[in-house]
């Protein structure tokens, strides 16, 4: 049988839906290529905040006027959105500042329990950098070793390297779903039964992922799985951790303080129930409510659709920059693959590249991506990235190529 094509998306009226697109910069309209760091704003999400604010603003948890019970809802209706959007369990479902506190919330609460001197924490060189520096605390405080799974000469994952280091027996193995440097979409439901095969249990960030992918962390049996907001079309300062009820039931509190207890004695306190047990204080609950928001409408455009979308557009983007002869592509040039595409331009650092584009309203990012130690093995210290979201055409990679043509005719090359 042959296989259903997407249904076709209406671009042009998803595109209408961001305020910030209508903006133009140097007398050109914006042409926004970063949604790998943050993705703009569509309208029912500011909608949705805004109701909240205007009409519902009261401390959750907390009071029986009417006003609390309608935040609350908001609060716990946007977690059931993104239980059921990720295949979670409601208990399971934990909010967190975004995708590092997530991570550092395994590394402190899972990590400092488990993790003994002389074990093994496992991750791969393409790590972002809120992959790597909670390990390498948590392996320097216990005395563990932090190990690397090496990337190959087609920006993949050496699933040979893996094998090898999973005999090593780690406690752990942390993993990118995609980078975010070099779009490689990692085999991440194969990695963790090899990791399950061999003892380890498997944290996965998934920052890159779920704006782009269906994911069902039970499908991929991920132990812990970790997202961010302004990277799904939400608001910052709010993010997920999915972990396992067993593990979170043994896992000590992370933060401490009010709404994570239940009872608090003169010299000892008791825990809420999950999921509230590791979310501690006043929750963001209005930018909650804007993650909901943000999941129930990507998800409602289909998500098969955008995938589609997105990646013809990156396939675009891809032959364009194959065709400028000073640019090098930094990840695979064949699907599978993200939406991120990393490039050098040879005799120009990033930085002057992403400067000379934003004059002209296109907007990249350029550094080392929060990834250095990838940028080492690279054999760089930057890159420049256009990343590609629901809202993007062909068009916009037309005026990213054009730019690079500026960025020829400045620099001479």
């Amino acid at each position: 049988m042959e296989p259903v094509a997407a249904p076709a998306l209406d671009v042009e009226a998803i595109a209408a839906q961001f305020p910030i697109l209508r903006r133009e910069i140097g007398g050109r309209p914006l042409c926004y290529l970063d949604s790998a760091a943050t993705a703009q704003t569509p309208e029912p999400v500011l909608a949705e905040m805004d109701r909240v604010y205007r009409q519902s603003n009261a401390n959750i948890h907390r009071g029986v006027y009417e006003l609390a019970q309608e935040a609350t809802e908001a609060f716990e209706g946007a977690r059931r959105i993104v239980a059921g959007a990720i295949g979670a369990a409601y208990e399971e479902t934990i909010f967190t500042k975004n995708v590092t506190e997530a991570i550092n919330l395994v590394a402190y609460s899972w990590g400092r329990r488990n993790v003994r001197a002389g074990d093994r924490v496992l991750i791969t060189h393409m790590e972002h950098h809120s992959n790597i520096v909670p390990w390498q605390l948590l392996c320097a405080e216990v005395g563990a070793e932090l190990r690397y799974v090496t990337v190959d000469e087609d920006y993949r994952l050496d699933l040979d390297a893996l094998d090898a280091e999973l005999a090593r027996e780690p406690k752990l193995v942390a993993v990118a779903h995609v980078s975010n440097v070099l779009g490689t979409v990692n085999p991440v439901a194969e990695i963790v039964r090899r990791a399950h095969d061999a003892g380890a249990l498997v944290l996965i960030d998934g920052a890159q992922a779920i704006p782009h992918l269906r994911v069902d962390v039970k499908e991929i049996g991920a132990d812990f799985y970790g997202f961010t907001g302004h990277k799904v079309y939400g608001p910052t300062g709010v993010g997920v951790l999915y972990a396992r009820r067993a593990l979170l039931e043994e896992m000590p509190p992370f933060l401490a303080g009010g709404d994570m207890i239940s009872r608090v004695d003169f010299q000892e306190s008791r825990w809420n129930a999950l999921p509230w047990k590791f979310e501690a204080g006043t929750s963001p609950y209005v930018e909650a409510a804007g993650l909901g928001a943000a999941v129930e409408w990507l998800y409602g455009l289909g998500l098969e659709a955008v995938g589609a979308h997105e990646a013809d557009v990156t396939r675009y983007l891809i032959e364009r920059l194959q065709e400028v002869p000073e640019v090098t592509i930094m990840g695979p040039v064949e699907e599978p693959r993200g939406t991120a595409v990393s490039f050098a331009f040879d005799g120009v650092h990033p930085h002057d590249v992403a400067e000379i584009l934003g004059r002209d309203g296109i907007c990249i990012r350029a550094g080392h991506h929060c990834a250095q130690p990838l940028m080492r093995c690279l054999g760089v210290p930057a890159t420049s990235r256009a990343s590609i979201g629901v809202h993007n055409v062909r068009a916009d990679v037309d005026r990213l190529i054009d730019g690079l043509g500026e960025v020829r005719r400045v620099f001479g090359t």
